[in-house]
């Protein structure tokens, strides 16, 4: 299935967006947690894995998508996930939390918590379909933030960038953040073309995010 991009008209848009809605009102269970490259479960599903600094509101997002107010722990301590959480989505798709990167504001932070099992699994895993990447829509971009773009590039993967907690952004900020965030698209061949700009708190953006992770799902 083709995601938002690839629409021809607004009724082909719609029906993906209701294709998302439907995929995403069904039953999200979390199933696995990984510390270790060999605690991975077996590749069954396509997985998206969602990644971001501590604090981008990464988990309010996955509870925000799935409708489930404690699907994804949200804690108020920054950089608390340190495993990889696998979350099965109506038997179609796999959430993948990742641990949170760059509280301490250094690109090298960045590659000191993804070393070994993030990095590994970025680069080995073969269901793998994309990765989220959580940019504060509040703040401007940080080296950590750049330093997860090289990574994600360098193993190969595809990432697209999702803007969050617009809702807390002043509307001049908050378009500087999305010209920014398309600018960056384009440095990245790894990166997917689309910039989608999301609220937890109000839902903007929501459906739209739905139906892009629906067009990377096991046909129902």
């Amino acid at each position: 299935m083709s995601g938002l991009l690839e629409a021809r008209d607004e009724e082909e848009r719609a029906a993906l967006i209701e294709e998302g809605r439907l995929l995403f009102c069904r039953p999200c269970e979390f199933y696995f947690a990984a510390q270790r490259l060999d605690q991975l479960p077996p590749p069954r599903l396509p997985e998206v894995a969602f990644c971001g600094r501590s604090n981008v509101g990464k988990s309010s997002l996955v509870n925000a998508l799935t409708g489930q107010n404690s699907l994804a722990r949200v804690s108020s301590t920054p950089g608390r996930t340190k495993q990889l959480n696998f979350f099965d989505l109506g038997g179609r798709l796999a959430l993948v939390d990742m641990p949170g990167y760059g509280y301490a504001q250094a690109s090298k932070s960045v590659k000191e918590d993804w070393q070994g099992l993030m990095f590994d699994f970025l680069r080995g895993r073969p269901n793998l379909r994309r990765v989220i990447l959580l940019l504060d829509a509040r703040i401007e971009t940080k080296a950590s933030d750049r330093a997860a773009m090289e990574l994600l590039s360098e193993a190969a993967v595809t990432f697209q960038i999702v803007l969050t907690k617009a809702d807390s952004a002043k509307p001049y900020w908050l378009k500087q953040r999305q010209e920014e965030a398309a600018a960056l698209v384009k440095k990245h061949t790894a990166a997917h073309p689309l910039v989608i700009t999301t609220s937890s708190e109000t839902g903007l953006g929501i459906p739209e995010l739905r139906a892009e992770l629906t067009a990377l799902a096991e046909p129902a």
